[in-house]
C-alpha cells in the first residue's frame, strides 16, 4: 500500500449508517443538530482577536458560509477551493481517479479531504499573518503579539475541521450537503434581517434597516428615492425566486421501458440545469477568494490583484470581478458606462466559470453519457425501440448530456450573474444558491421520504 493509500486509510472521518435507508426522522435529526451547531459555532468570538479586517466582507461571508470573527470565519472556503483544484487536476488529466469503482471513489474522497486540511491550515495562517483577522495592534512587536497569533491560527484550524466534519455529518446522516445548507441558512438569515429588521439603520437613524418597514416609512415621509429603493430590492429578490424555481423545473424526459416486462415504462429526467448549483458555488467561493486575498495583499502593500477604496474595489482584477449595483445606481442618477463594462466582464466571467465547472463535475460525479447508460441498464431498463446495448444508449445520452451541461452551465452564470446586478435583498448569487438547494432538498424529500414523514409533514411536502 501506498503512502497516500495508508494516510487515506487512517485519516479520521465519520462513519456513515450501517443500515441501506435511514429514516425520515433520523435525517432530519441531525440536518437540525448540524445547523443549531453551525449558528452556535457562528456566535463563539475568536479569543485574542484585536482587529477584523475581514469584517466589512458581510456579503462575501454569505457565499464562502462563514461568520468572519468567529470561530468558523474559514466557513466552506477551504472546503470548496480543494474541490476547485482537485477538478482542475482531474479535468486536464494530470491526475487520474476511476470514481466508477467503490475503491477509486473512496480514494478520491479521501485525497479532496487531505486537500481540505491543507487549505484550512493555509487560509488560517493566511488570515493571521496577512492582517485579515489579527491580535491587536498595541502589542505589535511583543512576544504576546507571536503567541496571540499562534492561538489565533489554531482556533481558525479548530473551526475549519469542524467545518469540514459536520459537512461529512449532513453527508453520511442528514439531508443533502454541509456545504449547501450553510450556504442556504446564511442566506437565509441574512434575507429575514433585511427585510424585516425594525431597528433604525446606522446611516439614516429615522428610517429602518429593514427593506419592508423602510417602505412604509419612507412613503410616509415622502421619500421617493428610499422607497424606490426598498421596493426594487424586494421585487428582485421574488423576481430571483420565481426565475429560478422557473428554471429548476425545465427538464427532459427520456422514455425508458422494462426490457423484461412489456406495456411498462417511465420517463428519465434530465434537468435544464444539469449540475444543479455546484458550478456557481464553485465560481462564486473562487471569486470570493480572489476578493479576500486582494484586499489582504493590498494591506502588506502588494496590490496584484487591484486596490480598494473603503470596501469597494477600484482597480484591478477585483474590480471586474465584483457586480456593481446596476439598479441602485439607476434609481440614484448614478448611473455611468464603466458600470455597464464591469456588469459585461462580471456576466461573461460567471458564465464562463459556470460552464468549466459543469463540464468538470460531469467528469468527475459520475453524470457523464457512459456512467448515465450503465445505470439505466442495470435498473433493468432500455429505450424503446432500440437494442439493449450500453454502447447505442451511451450514443443516445451523448445528445442530450452534453447540450444541458453546456447550455445549462451557461444559463445558471447568467442567471447568478443577473441576480447580483439587480440589487438583491442578498447577494443574488446566495439567493440563487439557497432557492436551488431548498429545491434540490425538497425533491430528495418527497422522491425518498414520502411515505416515512408525519402526515402533517407529508400533506405539506404533496
Amino acid at each position: 500500500m501506498s503512502f497516500l493509500d495508508n494516510l487515506i486509510g487512517h485519516f479520521p472521518e465519520v462513519r456513515g449508517p450501517q443500515q441501506k435507508k435511514l429514516p425520515f426522522k433520523e435525517k432530519l435529526k441531525w440536518t437540525l443538530i448540524t445547523l443549531v451547531l453551525f449558528f452556535v459555532l457562528g456566535l463563539v468570538p475568536l479569543f485574542g482577536l484585536g482587529e477584523n479586517a475581514l469584517q466589512q466582507f458581510e456579503f462575501l461571508s454569505i457565499i464562502l458560509g462563514a461568520s468572519f470573527g468567529s470561530i468558523i470565519s474559514l466557513g466552506i472556503g477551504p472546503l470548496v477551493t480543494s474541490s476547485i483544484v482537485l477538478q482542475l487536476l482531474v479535468g486536464t488529466g494530470m491526475v487520474k481517479f476511476d470514481t466508477a469503482t467503490p475503491e477509486g471513489r473512496k480514494k478520491f474522497q479521501g485525497v479532496q479531504k487531505l486537500l481540505s486540511v491543507f487549505f484550512i491550515i493555509f487560509e488560517a495562517a493566511v488570515y493571521v499573518l496577512m492582517g485579515g483577522l489579527a491580535p491587536s495592534s498595541q502589542l505589535a512587536g511583543t512576544p504576546a503579539f507571536f503567541e496571540l497569533e499562534l492561538v489565533l491560527i489554531f482556533q481558525l484550524i479548530l473551526g475549519g475541521l469542524l467545518i469540514m466534519f459536520m459537512d461529512e455529518v449532513v453527508s453520511k446522516w442528514g439531508f443533502g450537503s454541509g456545504i449547501s445548507l450553510f450556504i442556504a441558512a446564511g442566506v437565509a438569515q441574512q434575507i429575514f434581517i433585511r427585510a424585516f429588521n425594525f431597528l433604525p439603520s446606522p446611516t439614516n437613524p429615522e428610517i429602518a434597516s429593514g427593506a419592508i418597514p423602510a417602505l412604509f416609512q419612507s412613503l410616509a415621509v415622502g421619500d421617493l428615492t428610499t422607497a424606490g429603493l426598498q421596493l426594487a430590492a424586494v421585487i428582485a429578490t421574488l423576481a430571483v425566486f420565481a426565475v429560478c424555481v422557473f428554471g429548476q423545473a425545465m427538464k427532459v424526459e427520456i422514455p425508458l421501458s422494462f426490457g423484461r416486462v412489456r406495456g411498462y415504462g417511465i420517463r428519465w429526467p434530465l434537468n435544464f440545469f444539469y449540475t444543479s448549483n455546484i458550478p456557481v458555488i464553485l465560481v462564486a467561493a473562487l471569486l470570493a477568494n480572489i476578493q479576500l486575498f486582494g484586499r489582504l495583499l493590498e494591506s502588506w502593500g502588494y496590490p496584484l490583484f487591484g486596490t480598494f477604496s473603503g470596501n469597494a474595489p477600484i482597480s484591478g482584477l477585483v474590480y471586474w470581478i465584483n457586480p456593481p449595483d446596476l439598479v441602485q445606481n439607476i434609481i440614484k442618477g448614478s448611473f455611468s458606462l464603466s458600470q455597464l463594462g464591469q456588469a459585461a466582464a462580471y456576466i461573461i466571467l460567471m458564465m464562463a466559470g459556470a460552464v468549466v465547472f459543469s463540464i468538470f463535475w460531469v467528469q468527475t460525479a459520475n453524470m457523464d453519457a457512459r456512467s448515465q447508460a450503465k445505470q439505466i441498464l442495470n435498473s433493468g431498463l432500455q429505450i424503446p425501440g432500440f437494442r439493449r446495448d450500453e454502447r447505442v444508449l451511451e450514443h443516445i445520452l451523448k445528445r442530450y448530456i452534453w447540450p444541458l451541461t453546456i447550455v445549462g452551465g451557461a444559463s445558471i452564470g447568467l442567471l447568478a450573474a443577473v441576480a447580483d446586478l439587480s440589487g438583491a435583498l442578498s447577494q443574488g448569487t446566495g439567493i440563487l444558491l439557497a432557492v436551488m438547494i431548498v429545491y434540490k432538498l425538497y425533491e430528495e424529500i418527497a422522491k425518498q421520504h414520502m411515505m416515512d414523514m408525519h402526515p402533517a409533514m407529508k400533506k405539506f411536502m404533496e
